[in-house]
């Protein structure tokens, strides 16, 4: 019989237990968090304590959420892959509650088809036949963030397809399955260059790059944010960063010197909470905000100098 929930596992050294529960309670505020780093048997009941903590590793914690079945299993298992790496965290993840399908395939039977205006996000392994004037993006996530099922990723591609234009150069920061990068060559860019830290994102985008038969249009590197980038002449005419807020300002006074004057910026992954800091830091650094896009608690902007 199926599990009404799956609990998540995110196992970090324990000196990365904040950071990573910052990242995790994005998902879910009801966070169940094992770090016994400063447990001590000091004290009046310290005959009292659980053998199994006891035995616990001291130099590990663990972070739980508990995912109902109603939920898009996909979309936590995408988000934490993504952004943990992002951060430089170092962790190992667990399933508990999955016993009716392997979850290597059964997750797919989340992934359908999603319409995003003119563009279409469509499974790889599944058959589709575009109307006129459809824009398909074929993708097999595998382990790198990008579907399209999260809101981050849908928001960019909104406010995206609306500015890109035949033969423009377009950057991706944290480019994950290459999705971003995909849907601008399908909207007619003539280069694009994709960048990620997570060496599995670059072999999944990689991959996904060659089966739409894009290679010859989309290059796909490994770079911390902007470290890597190759620099081009007169510079991109787009960049968009899916990421996270924290790792969006530390971009922001840089990426200009990759960038054509006036550029727009696309920047997604930030939590709404934290909009009203990302534009108030890219308007000290003289940006103005074109566009924004809102998606549950999810913001984007569209900037520019």
């Amino acid at each position: 019989m199926a599990q009404d929930w799956t609990k998540v596992t995110v196992s970090v050294a324990s000196c990365d237990t904040d950071r990573a529960a910052a990242v995790i309670s994005m998902l879910d505020n009801s966070l169940m968090i094992e770090d016994y780093s400063d447990f001590s048997l000091n004290g009046m009941y310290g005959e009292l304590v659980d053998e199994k903590i006891l035995n616990a590793n001291r130099d590990t914690a663990k972070i739980s959420i508990f995912v109902p079945r109603e939920k898009n299993l996909a979309e936590y298992l995408e988000y934490i892959n993504a952004r943990l790496p992002e951060q430089r965290i170092k962790y190992t993840l667990s399933l508990e509650g999955l016993d009716e399908d392997d979850w290597s395939e059964g997750w797919k039977k989340y992934f359908k088809p999603i319409p995003l205006g003119k563009l279409t996000i469509v499974p790889a392994w599944e058959d589709y036949e575009a109307s006129e004037g459809e824009v398909v993006i074929k993708i097999d996530p595998g382990m790198a963030f990008g579907t399209g099922t999260h809101e981050t990723t849908r928001l960019v591609m909104r406010l995206m397809q609306n500015i890109v234009t035949e033969g423009e150069t377009v950057l991706d920061v944290g480019c994950g399955s290459g999705i971003l990068s995909i849907a601008a060559a399908r909207l007619g860019a003539a280069k694009c260059c994709a960048y990620d830290i997570d060496p599995v994102a670059v072999k999944v985008a990689r991959e996904n790059v060659a089966a739409d038969g894009l290679s010859d249009i989309i290059e796909v590197g490994t770079s911390d944010l902007l470290a890597g980038v190759r620099l081009i002449p007169g510079g991109y005419d787009l960049c968009v960063a899916n990421i996270v807020a924290d790792i969006i300002i530390r971009m922001l006074p840089d990426v200009g010197a990759y960038l054509k004057p006036h550029a727009p910026i696309i920047l997604s992954g930030i939590v709404a909470e934290r909009e009203a800091e990302v534009r108030d830091f890219a308007e000290s650094l003289g940006y103005k905000v074109l566009d924004s896009a809102h998606e549950n608690d999810w913001a984007a902007l569209m900037i520019s100098k």
